[in-house]
């Protein structure tokens, strides 16, 4: 499947509509849509030809840029070859660039790397490609408040199958390899909730092959961007294309068997297969189906799982946090055996304490951003209609002016009510922005908080203190090696004195998310809705909706 290399938007940022003008097909430098770029700072000892390669590494690209943005300030360009990029992290610039009417989604190099094993898929679609628009609103159903209730049965049986493993683990004496178990974990809550299907990870000694062709892809797809051509990498591109084979087979495979079994309750395969446009009758083809079916596989568990391993990490070296959110999961869930749906949204300061691992390592570390039309950003820089920048997402979430000079330290607080409501919007971007901001959002959300509240109620988790974070790169962020010792606690129900307050979740939610003051998940930018990744939902997932989100930035009314 070859890429089309187009990157034009629209004049008024509606997918489907006619492009004027098309932009210039495939990569576009900085040069092209910067026309100060000499204004903008790069790295010392740049080479010809070269770039600004000395002292950067293939493997760690954004953590070198997070280097390279404390030293160059809120605005800089790196150069690999003969691409340079612009990158964006200084709260005010990124907050410009977020304007819808202004600024679109650029499908930036790394995702158009995708396009091969994706294509027009949500995640992956440029502007102009209709497909986009006609899976957000067929899809975007598949995340109301409705949806996620059913789905909740479901991410409780995969959590179950969690503690089962990780209680076996105790038994032995083995500490627990947290990223291994976590993906293995959102894998099957992403293929039960939403396809029907059991990859049965948990009876694996090793990652089931469709992990280990979705690491290859995702792998590949960054490898493309530090290699001044793809002819370079003749046999990781032939091992690439049988990961994506082996991802079609095994999506084919899934589809035929829903064919043939008939509907599966209305989950995210049969609207998929059945549920037409409610405007204009459209309905995806079978090519599109394989694609959505892959990105929310792929983008649906890849993130979040990386949410939750940096989350454990966190509270395991920080017993204090750790012991406040599990005395508000005693207290909040009680002796109840299962928590209900609507409980989780009640975990309030679990909530803050997965955001606050998303502010420090934002699973997916970036998103690029293209000028509508010529504009000049911050008032300072002029950009040309198609010029483009990465927001660097884990340098913005750091920046001093908004989260104080000790922005490094692990903080849940940073996310209490008072916090978001004297914080500027567009500060906290975990999950991208605007329209194209990620469709999965709540769903995200509502497992990482059920399953850190589980875990939580059930263990002490104990790092190894020989251990420091590394941080692995595949286009998205991952600890590496990370691995927890467990002890088996009883439950606690009454909480304890550093509980959290009690008031009702509806008085938190208020003042936490209907301020427009952003927040924990931009409550207040109406990214309610978007693009397949780890996060956005339709507005309407377990009680962490706003007001501003129940309104879609696409049509600008409820969903």
């Amino acid at each position: 499947m070859a890429e089309t290399g187009t990157t034009g938007t629209t004049g008024t940022g509606t997918a489907g509509a006619a492009v004027p003008d098309a932009l210039p097909k495939g990569f576009r430098g900085a040069e092209l849509g910067w026309p100060e770029l000499h204004r903008i700072p790069h790295p010392r000892h740049r080479l010809p030809l070269l770039g600004d390669i000395l002292g950067a590494s293939r493997r760690t690209p954004v953590q070198d840029s997070l280097r390279y943005a404390g030293q160059l300030g809120p605005i800089f360009r790196r150069k690999a070859f003969n691409r340079e990029f612009v990158f964006v992290w200084g709260a005010e610039l990124a907050a410009d660039m977020a304007d819808e009417q202004r600024f679109a989604k650029h499908v930036g190099l790394g995702i158009a790397n995708l396009r091969p094993v994706v294509g027009d898929a949500l995640f992956t679609a440029y502007n102009h490609e209709p497909n986009w628009q006609l899976a957000h609103d067929v899809l975007a159903p598949g995340f109301s408040r409705e949806a996620m209730a059913a789905y909740h049965p479901m991410m409780l049986d995969v959590a179950e199958r969690l503690t089962a493993h990780w209680d076996r683990e105790l038994a032995a004496g083995r500490a627990v390899d947290v990223p291994a178990d976590m993906t293995k974990l959102t894998l099957e809550t992403i293929a039960r909730t939403g396809f029907g299907h059991d990859f049965g990870s948990f009876e694996r000694d090793r990652p089931h092959p469709f992990v280990t062709a979705m690491v290859g892809t995702l792998s590949y797809a960054q490898r493309l961007n530090t290699v001044p051509s793809p002819a370079l990498m003749r046999r990781a591109a032939r091992r690439n294309r049988a990961d994506i084979a082996y991802l079609d087979r095994t999506v084919d495979a899934l589809v035929r068997e829903r064919r043939a079994q008939g509907g599966q309750d209305g989950d995210l395969l049969d609207r998929m297969l059945d549920t037409a446009h409610p405007e204009t009758g459209e309905r995806l083809s079978d090519e599109n189906v394989r694609r959505q079916v892959i990105t929310f596989l792929v983008a649906g568990h890849e993130t979040t799982s990386g949410a939750l391993s940096f989350a454990l990490h966190y509270l395991a070296r920080d017993p204090r946090v750790a012991a406040r959110a599990r005395a508000e999961v005693d207290r909040v869930w009680g002796d109840t055996a299962v928590p209900a749906y609507e409980q989780v949204a009640k975990l309030r300061y679990v909530r803050r304490v997965l955001d606050e691992a998303l502010r420090l390592w934002p699973t997916a570390p970036a998103f690029a951003r293209e000028a509508r039309e010529d504009t000049v950003l911050g008032g300072e820089h002029p950009v040309r209609r198609g010029g483009w920048a990465l927001v660097l997402t884990g340098m913005l979430h750091r920046d001093p002016a908004v989260w104080g000079p000790d922005a490094e330290r692990f903080d849940p607080d940073r996310f209490d009510a008072q916090a978001v409501r004297a914080r500027a919007p567009h500060t906290f971007k975990p999950f991208g922005t605007g329209a194209r901001a990620c469709i999965g959002r709540q769903f995200a959300l509502h497992e990482a908080t059920l399953v850190l509240g589980l875990l939580l109620r059930r263990y002490e988790l104990r790092p190894d203190p020989a251990y420091r974070l590394r941080v692995a790169e595949r286009l998205t962020l991952m600890p590496q090696g990370l691995r927890l010792h467990l002890e088996r606690r009883a439950p606690t129900p009454s909480g304890g004195p550093d509980a959290p307050s009690d008031r009702p979740v509806d008085e938190e939610r208020e003042a936490d998310g209907r301020t427009g003051r952003g927040g924990a998940g931009e409550r207040g930018d109406a990214d309610g809705t978007g693009d397949a990744g780890s996060g956005s939902g339709s507005g309407s997932g377990s009680g962490w909706e706003s007001s501003s989100d129940r309104r879609c930035p696409v049509h600008r009314t409820g969903e």
